[in-house]
């Protein structure tokens, strides 16, 4: 017999926000050891670093040693911070860590000097949800439950402008949101997404702020963090949602990295997806991971790069290299957000980008 019974939640992390839950909720012992299903977890440990979960609005609240959270099972694995995976089985009383500043829970396979440990954190049960109205008996929460559906039919023709990048934490956000505010400045509808990554809604609502008329993640469409298999039905699922906010334009992170284990190489392979393309911007830290990047798209992908940004245009020896041995234009998006918004302006418009893009898929 399963047993419920109601616990209140000190922390709600913004991974679970499409389950809408409340402060109190009830918990099981029907743990299903699955990504997307949520859990309601004790930490157990304080941390001086890396010790926030951003809550369902987006705000970064601190998470301390007692503290009861709701969190979501998934996978991660970032250059730049946690790799992690979920359990093969989970019972109560289990001790799981805390992944992401989104609330992913997992096993953490592999830490990074810059955050120390995780966050451990003992399973307290399935949070609960109660589907009909009236209904007594609950079952795990997912939080497929109210996603965007993904999609096996591309009904959206909105250009896009994709913004790529070598590896995390490479400026990707950072040229997103200039766009999103320069081309809405420009007098054009935008509309923000991202495709790839891991739950955390800070990015997309950077590019809200900034002037998007609609956004929505991979995390709105169901899933935890994103791998191979899986990204180009999002994608197709979250053009199609965005496309109901009538842009002109789609500006669409690819989180981490194109050599990454996120599921942005199905998404550069996919013709109907990169026919869309109206710009590709790439993001990159150094002259060498400029020319890999290009090579490697034009070589692999047979995609064009239309303009580079990044820790590699912090200056101008990084940018003179990409004009000189690139032959491409270079902007910074914190010192240049001009020139970058100027650049990817003028594929829009000429069609250079996408078209070059189109004749690409056509011929594979």
């Amino acid at each position: 017999m399963r047993v419920t019974r109601r616990i209140k939640l000190d922390r709600i992390s913004s991974s679970t926000h499409n389950a809408r839950l409340g402060n109190e909720v009830f918990v099981g012992p029907d743990v299903i050891a699955e990504e997307g299903y949520i859990l309601a977890v004790r930490i157990l440990d304080d941390k001086s670093s890396y010790n926030m979960v951003e809550d369902p609005s987006g705000r970064m609240i601190p998470l301390r040693a007692g503290d009861v959270l709701a969190g979501t099972l998934g996978s991660r694995r970032a250059l730049k911070g946690y790799a992690g995976v979920v359990p093969d089985s989970i019972e109560l009383g289990d001790t799981i860590d805390v992944l992401n500043l989104g609330g992913v829970l997992g096993r953490c396979t592999s830490s990074h000097p810059d955050h120390g440990r995780p966050f451990s954190a003992e399973v307290l049960g399935a949070v609960h949800v109660f589907p009909a109205l009236g209904d007594r008996v609950g079952r795990p929460a997912h939080i497929k439950d109210g996603a965007i559906p993904p999609a096996d039919v591309l009904a959206a023709r909105v250009p896009v402008v994709y913004v790529a990048g070598t590896c995390m934490s490479s400026g990707k956000t950072a040229a997103a949101t200039e766009l999103t505010r320069g081309l809405a400045r420009r007098g054009r509808r935008v509309a923000a997404a991202k495709l790839t990554g891991v739950a955390l809604m800070r990015d997309t609502l950077a590019m809200m702020d900034a002037g998007a008329v609609a956004a929505a993640t991979f995390n709105d469409a169901g899933a935890a963090s994103t791998h191979a298999g899986m990204t180009v039905r999002l994608a197709r699922g979250l053009f199609n949602h965005l496309a109901a906010a009538s842009p002109d334009v789609v500006v669409a992170e690819l989180g981490d990295g194109i050599l990454g284990d996120y599921g942005v190489q199905d998404i550069l392979e996919d013709a109907e997806l990169m026919g869309l393309a109206g710009a590709i911007v790439m993001a990159a830290p150094d002259p060498v991971g400029c020319w890999g990047a290009v090579a490697l798209m034009k070589d692999v992908y047979g995609l064009p790069v239309d303009v580079v940004t990044g820790p590699a245009t912090d200056n101008e020896v990084g940018r003179d290299y990409v004009h000189r041995a690139l032959g491409l234009p270079a902007h910074n998006a914190f010192k240049d957000p001009h020139g970058l918004v100027g650049a990817v302006t003028r594929a829009l418009e000429d069609g250079r980008g996408a078209g070059a893009v189109a004749a690409h898929c056509r011929a594979r």
